[in-house]
């Protein structure tokens, strides 16, 4: 079962689509189960959100999960002038989306674009406030609308106001192999996931222990996983691996997770993961994450869980930026996948 880059790269773009910043997760969820249709695939809905297709019977269940929520933001109020005073969802920081394009998602069912822009916005005009204050969320930076408006009831008059989520463009670009988009984290992670489900439920050769599918949609704010099949024993979250200094990771490897913020994983799945890599010759690296980072896997520990849980997943560079991997990187941690479930 090769890895089909092309068929990959399709399923991130379909999962970019649509915006999904935490706990806005319908129109990915369908995006998820109208594939699951279209092969066939069994699968159950999660109350609060979220898609646990199954495969396989026997032996000791596994669920391996990549999350379909991003980070954003979220209106605090509306301004005097008209704009939108902004919260983060997730951990989004103002240096890593001031000049984004975004789309604010009403109640009620509108949408309407803006851009985020600090206060004052214009370098011609008040350089030493610019160049010498960092951007806050509080006090600083505010999401602009291409409306004609210009104060605050003008604003909530067109059907905007406090609660309202915002999303940022993805900006997918693809070049010589390396893949530039936000939300690599995770739905790159998701892409890998289904092109596993796929090829494991259109062969003749299923795993031979019952697999969960989980596609998570509330990871970035901390309980995507905390929910899980009665039955599972084992949890191996796909997520992204940071690159950086005194880091191993790498975009054209998978990473196989030791530690992360919260505590380390589970030295028995986690060898079994090493092993996998060594017999099929996958390019991987072992790496710790420290001290701002987690995966569902964690909610999951400490919901109460009895399971072995482990990590892995593709080098990433600019994580809850725009960030960068390498379709090798997405490669490496499909067979991977592959290598493990097929023991």
């Amino acid at each position: 079962m090769v890895f089909d880059a092309k068929g990959c790269l399709s399923l991130f773009e379909r999962l970019l689509a649509a915006d999904s910043t935490t706990g806005q997760y319908e129109a990915v969820q369908k995006v998820v189960t109208d594939l699951l249709d279209e092969w066939g695939v069994a699968y159950d809905l999660v109350h609060k959100g979220g898609v646990i297709a199954r495969l396989g019977e026997g032996g000791d269940p596994v669920a391996v999960t990549a999350h379909l929520d991003d980070i954003g933001l979220m209106v605090r109020h509306v301004n005097a002038d008209g704009t939108l005073n902004v919260c983060p969802v997730g951990g989004l920081y103002p240096f890593y989306c001031v000049g984004e394009n975004v789309r604010v998602y009403t109640r009620d069912g509108k949408v309407f674009t803006g851009s985020v822009c600090r206060t004052p916005n214009s370098i011609h005009v008040t350089e030493e406030e610019l160049r010498d204050t960092p951007g806050d969320f509080r006090k600083n930076v505010c999401v602009v609308l291409d409306e004609a408006v210009s104060s605050a009831e003008e604003t909530r008059a067109i059907g905007i106001d406090t609660g309202d989520i915002i999303a940022l463009e993805p900006r997918f670009h693809f070049s010589n192999g390396y893949i530039k988009s936000r939300f690599v984290d995770d739905k790159a992670s998701a892409a890998v996931l289904l092109q596993v489900l796929r090829e494991l439920s259109k062969c003749n050769c299923p795993p031979q222990r019952k697999v969960y599918f989980y596609f998570a949609v509330y990871e970035e704010i901390g309980h995507g996983t905390t929910v899980l099949p009665a039955d599972v024993k084992d949890m191996i979250a796909v997520d992204i691996a940071p690159t950086g200094p005194e880091q191993n990771s790498d975009e054209r490897k998978v990473s196989i997770f030791s530690k992360d913020s919260r505590f380390p994983y589970h030295w028995g799945l986690t060898n079994e993961l090493r092993q996998a890599a060594i017999e099929a010759g996958v390019d991987y690296v072992m790496d710790i994450f420290t001290p701002h980072y987690g995966t569902d896997c964690d909610g999951s520990i400490l919901a109460g869980h009895d399971i072995r849980h482990a990590a892995i997943g593709p080098g990433t560079l600019n994580s809850h930026g725009y960030e960068r991997t390498h379709i090798d990187g997405l490669k490496n941690t499909y067979d991977l996948l592959m290598a493990y479930l097929n023991r």
